[in-house]
């Protein structure tokens, strides 16, 4: 017998944003000072529409998730056709169809030599996985490398030999907001409360021309102390769209591999074309042992985290020893309705269409400039720079150029009263549209943009 439902007794409420407000606490919210949510009630394609009939270009993917469009009906019937077979089984001695098919596709197209695929839940969660298995392999490898390798001496053999130790990542970076993965993000606002409850990690300068020989510097330092150094390739999303030269960060990567460091990738943001390619690091010439994948892997439809890595990596963990297996999972590891979709995205990413898409959001992008002054009512601009489909600048003020700077949500409110959905890292302004978005949408975004910035 079916119990009967009964609302919990609030407020009296009439709208779904003011009932969300008795119930919910929202993400990277203060919510004492934060105005009433807006109820989405549907979307479509570049479009979300609101309960009292509004509708907003999606200019920032919705946390950089989307890129498809919203409700896209080819990844709404793959959804519906997995959800009639099968909506989940546990991945520990079970397997199913979504989940090889998908491995077997992602694999080839890796910019690597990669061997496996470990799925779990989301960006922060792919990052968790990739550093244990980086910790665990120097744990796992010991003294059998050298001894493999030939290259280790018979010298004092009651020394022992110590796993390394020392985790490298770039200042700036944002990998997660799991322990691990806060561990290797830059010590800010995001992690402050945590900093005593954090491991140690060595952080190195976002490189430059000009400093780029003494970060190989350092690394020559650290040498065989380090066991990894992972790194978000080419544009550092959540610490404000920060660029960097794709040679130099092969210059790293090289410094790192001369001394046998584990290389990780975290491609949750820049995966997926967001870079102009598939994955940022095609890009460079150097390619990573291992490699973090979320976000646009589905398109933006359902969470889903893939964490991929070389043999080396993999059969590190290949033992009789049962205390070197990979103890590390999650109850919706490989969700077949999440893996179906994300099928389903892959199949989207082939069509002729996309690449006339994307194409024309990066030819769109690189136009920009002939839209924007560099000056509005009151604040100068700066630095404007794109890569592949983001773009991003700084409005100029008189507070810190950090998260916390206040012009963000001045202009967020702007551009939504305007049908535009932006989301600025603070005083940075970026776009990272869904491909689906038309030249008149994102010519649109451009104008309101504009139109916000002269007001302020």
């Amino acid at each position: 017998m079916w119990l009967k439902w009964h609302r919990p007794k609030f407020e009296v409420m009439n709208t779904l944003s003011s009932r969300d407000q008795q119930v919910i606490w929202h993400p990277y919210t203060q919510m004492k000072t934060a105005e009433l949510p807006i109820a989405v009630t549907r979307g479509e394609g570049v479009y979300l529409f609101d309960d009292n009939g509004n509708k907003y270009i999606d200019a920032i993917s919705s946390w950089w998730v989307n890129i498809h469009g919203h409700a896209h009906p080819f990844l709404a019937e793959k959804l519906y056709q997995q959800a009639k077979k099968l909506e989940h089984v546990m991945f520990a001695g079970f397997t199913h169809e979504p989940a090889v098919q998908l491995a077997e596709r992602l694999l080839p197209m890796l910019p690597g030599e990669f061997s496996k695929i470990f799925y779990s839940d989301n960006g922060s969660t792919a990052v968790e996985v990739a550093l244990k298995m980086a910790i665990q392999y120097w744990k796992n490898v010991k003294g059998a490398r050298h001894k493999e390798q030939g290259t280790r001496k018979a010298q004092d053999t009651s020394k022992k030999e110590e796993p390394r130790r020392k985790i490298v990542a770039l200042k700036n970076s944002y990998h997660g907001d799991t322990f691990g993965s806060m561990s290797v993000s830059e010590r800010g606002i995001f992690t402050l409360p945590f900093k005593d409850y954090l491991f140690e990690v060595v952080f190195l300068d976002i490189p430059t021309k000009d400093n780029i020989e003494s970060i190989k510097n350092k690394i020559d330092e650290i040498g065989e102390e380090a066991c990894c150094f992972i790194y978000e390739p080419l544009v550092q999303g959540a610490g404000g769209m920060v660029m960097y030269e794709s040679h130099l960060l092969d210059e790293i990567i090289q410094a790192c591999k001369k001394h046998d460091i584990i290389c990780i990738a975290d491609e949750v943001m820049t995966g997926f074309y967001r870079t102009g390619r598939m994955f940022a690091s095609e890009h460079m010439q150097q390619k990573p042992d291992i490699i973090c994948l979320s976000k646009g892997i589905t398109g933006g439809m359902l969470p889903l985290g893939a964490t991929a890595c070389t043999k080396r990596i993999f059969n590190a963990f290949l033992s009789d020893d049962k205390s070197k297996t990979f103890f590390h999972g999650h109850s919706y590891t490989a969700n077949p309705l999440a893996c179906a979709v994300a099928n389903a995205s892959l199949d989207l990413l082939e069509v002729g269409e996309f690449r006339f898409q994307l194409d024309q959001v990066i030819r769109l992008h690189n136009s920009f400039p002939t839209h924007l002054a560099v000056r509005t009512s009151r604040f100068a601009l700066k630095n404007l720079r794109r890569c592949g489909t983001i773009l991003a600048f700084e409005v100029e003020t008189n507070e810190k150029d950090d998260y916390l700077n206040t012009i963000g949500k001045v202009i967020s409110k702007k551009a939504l009263e305007a049908g535009v959905l932006l989301r600025p890292l603070g005083n940075t302004i970026y776009f990272m549209p869904p491909y689906c978005i038309t030249k008149q949408q994102l010519e649109r975004v451009y104008i309101v943009t504009q139109e916000v910035l002269h007001e302020l």
